[in-house]
């Protein structure tokens, strides 16, 4: 496994980025110590083997059954398709919305209903972008047995959503075992550790301090 090179490459080239006192904003509007941005990981050949590698691993020990890959549009698309080949197993993508125009089909690639299927993420906050993905997977006569991301934050309401909505998820890195190895690995400062781990606790208390 490589873990431990994943989190030193993300860290070394600001893939993952920390401001506890200038927090980021997220699109819910959260503010955040902590910014990732795992889409800048395709331009690391060396690092996107890794994660492909120790996806394939991890989703061949949770999903032993596992007959298609898929990725989630549009950052888990290349993962899916370095993990798809990595297995030998077809891929297909699911995008946000039917296309407009064509056939106006939101899945690309083919399944049958005996498939199971495991879709892939980059980076899941609530999961509400890929259980969409699992819903219109299912509507589409598709089994997804599981979802599988590079990271997850793994806030509280994120755990409530996979369980809500009856999906099994499987995540390679979490954000409790990412700060746990950057304080191992002396690349946080005892005061940065506090507030990011404060920040987990309670995301929304912990942004009160800046309004």
């Amino acid at each position: 496994m490589y873990q431990d090179q994943i989190i030193n490459k993300l860290v070394e080239e600001k893939i993952i980025t920390i401001s506890p006192d200038k927090p980021y904003t997220y699109a819910s509007g959260m503010l955040s110590p902590i910014y990732t941005d795992l889409r800048l990981t395709v331009s690391y050949p060396d690092l996107r083997d890794w994660i492909a590698t120790d996806l394939a691993a991890l989703i061949k020990e949770k999903y032993p059954n596992v007959s298609v890959i898929g990725g989630v549009a549009t950052a888990g698309i290349p993962h899916a398709a370095w993990v798809a080949k990595k297995l030998a197993l077809p891929m297909i993508y699911v995008r946000p919305k039917p296309k407009d125009h064509g056939k106006g089909r939101q899945i690309e690639g083919r399944f049958t209903a005996i498939d199971q299927i495991v879709l892939i993420d980059d980076l899941i906050t609530t999961g509400g972008s890929v259980l969409d993905a699992v819903k219109a997977t299912s509507n589409e006569g598709g089994n997804v047995v599981g979802v599988a991301s590079i990271f997850t934050y793994y806030l509280r309401d994120t755990k409530q959503n996979f369980v809500d909505a009856g999906v099994d998820f499987s995540p390679l890195l979490t954000y409790p075992e990412l700060l746990r190895k950057e304080k191992e690995m002396n690349y946080l400062t005892a005061d940065e550790y506090d507030a990011l781990k404060s920040w987990h606790e309670d995301p929304w208390e912990w942004g009160q301090k800046f309004n």
